[in-house]
This record gives C-alpha cells, structure tokens and sequence, in this order.
C-alpha cells in the first residue's frame, strides 16, 4: 500500500482552510475532515521521515494555514510531539 505523500497533506490542509474561510465549511465539518485526513495518515502512512513532516507542519502554521491549536493537534495524534 502506498503512502501518502507529505505534499498532499499540505494540499488537503490548505483545502480546508480555503473551505472555512470562504464560509463553506463549519466548525464541526472541518474538525470532521481534519480527523478523516489524521486518519488517513495513520492507516496509510507518510512517504516522509520525521523531520519533513515536523517542517511541512511548521510551514503551514507559520502561513497560517493551520492555527497553533491544530498543529499541536496533528503533531500529538501523528506521535511528533
């Protein structure tokens, strides 16, 4: 089974944010598809070693893709913090 790919994660992550702050999405529709994605990871797992998804991550909160509750969200369910 494939991977998937670091690239996508950020993909999907900025998707989201797209969706809810264009007022597509609900609160409760993107904590649903944030868990969907999480586990997507975790059944699939990421074609990237730790220290690219560590970054991948902090790059798309320091854009603001992802505010800090979020990634310390995804860091702690992905096992990086």
């Amino acid at each position: 089974m494939a991977g998937v790919a670091v690239t996508r994660l950020v993909t999907e992550l900025e998707k989201l944010k797209t969706e809810m702050d264009a007022g597509r999405l609900k609160h409760g529709e993107y904590d649903q598809r944030l868990a969907r994605i999480i586990g997507e990871l975790r059944d699939q797992g990421i074609t990237a070693d730790r220290t690219q998804l560590t970054a991948a991550i902090d790059d798309a909160a320091a854009r603001g893709v992802i505010p800090p509750a979020v990634k310390a969200h995804l860091e702690k369910k992905l096992g990086l913090a």
